[in-house]
C-alpha cells in the first residue's frame, strides 16, 4: 500500500470558535512507532469531546452548558492550562476526532506486519498500564495525541481492532466513543434485568447508546428526547419517551414507570438533575458522563442520606470495553445511528450541526 508523505487533514490549532479549526492538504503523514500501526482513515466520527476540547468547556472555570455561542466561538473564561477532559493542558496544533473505521495501511516494529490491510474500529481510550483508572496516565484519542480527522492516523496496536461486518465505515465511526461511553454509563449504574431506568438525552450517541444496551441486559427503558424524535427511539427499544420540555419531569417519569425508577443515566445534567434524582427509589442509582446543559446544578443532599443512594460519575471506561462491543456488532446486535455524514474539509459545518442537537445519533465525517 503506497502512503503519501503528506494528507488531508482538519487541525486544531488553539482553543477558541469554530474558526481554530484549519483544513490542511499538506500535513504530515504520521509515521506508526514501535507497537503502533498506520490506519487509512475512512471515516470518523464527531462527538461532544471534541467542541468542549476545542472550546475548553472542561476547564472549571466555565459554568454554563455548550450554549450555541460558546461553541461556535468559545467561551472567554476558559482556561487553556485545564482544557482537556483531565483538567490539563492540550499541546497544539491537534487532530481532533476520536471515533475512526478504517484499514491498517502500515505496522511498526513488533507488530505483525499480517496486519497490513485489516479492517478495523479503533478504541479511543488509551489507558495506563497497570492502573487503568490513573487520569494522569491515560490519555484519549484526539485529545491527549493526535486522532481522526484525516487521511491517515496512528495508535497503539491492540487499540486497532480487527471487525468483519457488512456495516460502512461511516455506520462503524458511529460507534467508538458513544458505545464504550453509554456502555460504561450503563455498567457503573449496576443496572439488573427487569429494572426500570429513565436515559436523559435519550436522543444523541450516548443516550441512543445507552437504549439499546439498557434493552440487551432486560431492563425497561423511558427515554427524555424531544417527542419529534420519539417513533426512532421506541424502535431501539424505549417504551415510553417523554418530551424534554415537560414541565414536571419527576412526575411525568413517574407516571410512565408506574412508580418510582430503579435507575436514572443522565449526559444532560443542569436543570434534568434534580428530577431525575427525585424520581429514584429508595436505594436508586444514579450515573452521569456528561452535563452538557449545565455543569452546575442544584442538590438535596437529603435525597442522597434518607434514601440511600447511589451516584458515580462514568468517564475512562474499563479495558476490553470496545473488544466486546466489536463482539455485538459483528453478530448484529447493535444498531448504528448515523445521522448525517459531512466531506472532511467541512468538519466546522459539521460541528455547527452536531451542535443545533436536532439529529439522532452520530454525525460522521468521510475521510477517504
Amino acid at each position: 500500500m503506497s502512503i503519501p508523505e503528506v494528507m488531508r487533514a482538519v487541525v486544531l490549532t488553539g482553543h477558541g470558535g469554530l474558526d481554530m479549526l484549519e483544513y490542511r492538504e499538506d500535513w504530515p503523514t504520521p509515521v506508526p512507532a514501535d507497537g503502533e500501526v498506520l490506519v487509512r482513515v475512512g471515516a470518523c466520527g464527531l462527538n461532544n469531546t471534541d467542541i468542549n476540547t476545542r472550546t475548553a468547556w472542561y476547564s472549571k472555570t466555565v459554568t454554563e452548558g455548550i450554549t450555541d455561542d460558546g461553541g461556535k466561538s468559545g467561551f472567554a473564561e476558559a482556561e487553556a492550562a485545564t482544557g482537556s477532559w483531565g483538567n490539563a493542558q492540550i499541546r497544539f496544533p491537534r487532530i481532533q476526532g476520536a471515533d475512526v473505521a478504517g484499514r491498517i495501511a502500515a505496522v511498526g516494529e513488533g507488530v505483525d506486519p499480517a496486519r497490513v490491510g485489516e479492517r478495523v474500529l479503533l478504541d479511543p481510550w488509551l489507558l495506563a498500564t497497570g492502573d487503568w483508572l490513573d487520569a494522569s496516565r491515560s490519555q484519549y484519542f484526539g485529545s491527549e495525541v493526535d486522532g481522526g480527522f484525516a487521511e491517515y492516523t496512528r495508535i497503539r496496536a491492540e487499540n486497532a481492532i480487527a471487525i468483519e461486518t457488512s456495516q460502512t465505515d461511516a455506520e462503524l465511526a458511529t460507534y467508538p466513543c458513544a458505545y464504550t461511553t453509554a456502555e460504561n454509563l450503563v455498567a457503573r449504574s449496576g443496572l439488573r434485568p427487569g429494572e426500570t431506568v429513565a436515559i436523559a438525552g435519550a436522543s444523541g450517541g450516548v443516550g441512543s447508546a445507552a437504549i439499546q444496551l439498557c434493552r440487551l441486559r432486560g431492563a425497561r427503558v423511558i427515554g427524555i428526547a424531544s417527542t419529534a424524535k420519539a417513533g426512532l427511539l421506541t424502535s431501539l427499544g424505549a417504551a415510553h419517551i417523554i418530551d424534554r420540555g415537560e414541565a414536571d419531569i419527576e412526575g411525568a417519569i413517574r407516571a410512565a414507570a408506574g412508580g418510582p425508577i430503579d435507575v436514572a443515566l443522565d449526559v444532560v445534567g443542569g436543570s434534568m438533575f434534580m428530577p431525575l434524582i427525585d424520581a429514584l427509589r429508595q436505594g436508586g442509582r444514579y450515573s452521569s458522563s456528561g452535563s452538557i446543559a449545565g455543569p452546575m446544578v442544584e442538590f438535596d443532599l437529603r435525597q442522597l442520606v434518607y434514601k440511600d443512594l447511589q451516584l458515580t460519575g462514568a468517564t475512562i471506561v474499563p479495558p476490553g470495553t470496545m473488544a466486546r462491543l466489536v463482539r455485538l456488532i459483528q453478530q448484529d446486535l447493535l444498531q448504528p445511528m448515523l445521522a448525517q455524514t459531512f466531506a472532511l474539509r467541512d468538519l466546522a459545518q459539521a460541528q455547527e450541526v452536531f451542535m443545533q442537537k436536532k439529529h439522532v445519533g452520530n454525525i460522521v465525517v468521510d475521510c477517504s
